[in-house]
């Protein structure tokens, strides 16, 4: 499993700006060809991405790039312009069906063939941001072995739904559980919503605090400057990685002994508590911090 605690978006029709995301300390950069890219500059922004993936060192960034939705008539083009120059996934938006995702892997077959790259190499992560898209996303989540994550698109959502967005956001706890949920189900990341303002950090980290709390492995951030608090959120800390692992090696001492439940601390240890100590230490080591 990969690390997605934080995605950064980044304009695909600047150049300037994928340098300087390509230098930062983050777990994955969306190279954007639909909302971060004027209507004008589409068809250039194509071309200056699969540049940028071709020759850039992106460190150890998972490298994503979100492409046009279908009905655009724009995302056959765009992911012939960049699956040339593999990037590790492709961000899919507006998906609200299952036969969305089946078409990209499709053509994510076809390319890989062609180019004589190891099948499913590229991974697919939907972008859930409709009223439909919640009522099928069993269907979605079972669309196809290349998907790998969900991604709450929260404004298209509100504006899709005619809910009014609140700095608070209680609007959307129902939709954020729901893909939660559903990610978990499917063995799939669920990464949390935008925070637009960039600039107040105590509304960013509860917001992801809150998110984490949720169940999902991640947030989008559209600004460097979130990218810190962000992943600090998403990282189990020192504290809760020991206690995991004492609770897997008390869980291991127990079944040799052929018992099932035991104590720790103080505390009943059954399997739902060595199901979280599990999960604890994957995003640990997701996250580099053992091995």
């Amino acid at each position: 499993m990969r690390a997605r605690r934080a995605l950064l978006y980044v304009p695909g029709s600047d150049l300037h700006k994928i340098e300087k995301a390509a230098g930062i300390d983050v777990d994955g950069i969306i190279l954007d060809l639909e909302d971060g890219v004027a209507e004008s500059r589409k068809d250039e922004a194509r071309g200056i991405i699969a540049h940028a993936l071709a020759t850039l060192d992106f460190g150890r960034a998972e490298r994503l790039v979100r492409i046009n939705p279908f009905y655009s008539g724009r995302a056959e083009a765009d992911l012939a312009a960049v699956l040339p120059s593999r990037p590790d996934a492709v961000v899919v938006p507006k998906v609200d069906s299952p036969s969305l995702l089946q078409k990209a892997a499709q053509i994510l077959d076809n390319a890989e063939q062609t180019a004589g790259m190891p099948r499913s190499s590229i991974e697919i992560i939907a972008l859930i941001e409709s009223a439909k898209a919640f009522v099928n996303l069993p269907a979605i989540c079972a669309a196809t072995p290349r998907l790998s994550g969900l991604i709450f698109g929260a404004e298209d959502f509100c504006a899709d739904a005619g809910m009014t967005r609140t700095s608070g956001g209680s609007e959307l706890l129902y939709a954020r559980s729901m893909l939660a949920l559903h990610a978990a189900a499917f063995e799939l990341q669920a990464i949390d919503m935008v925070q637009t303002n960039f600039t107040d950090v105590e509304r960013l980290a509860a917001e992801a605090r809150q998110g984490a709390e949720l169940g999902f492995a991640g947030k989008q951030v559209i600004h460097p400057a979130q990218v810190v608090v962000v992943q600090q959120v998403f990282t189990p800390d020192a504290a809760a990685i020991a206690h995991a692992e004492r609770v897997l090696s008390g869980a291991a001492e127990a079944a040799e002994s052929g018992r099932g439940a035991f104590s720790l601390d103080g505390e009943m240890v059954d399997l739902p508590v060595i199901k979280r100590a599990q999960a604890i230490l994957v995003r640990a080591r997701a996250a580099g911090l053992v091995p």
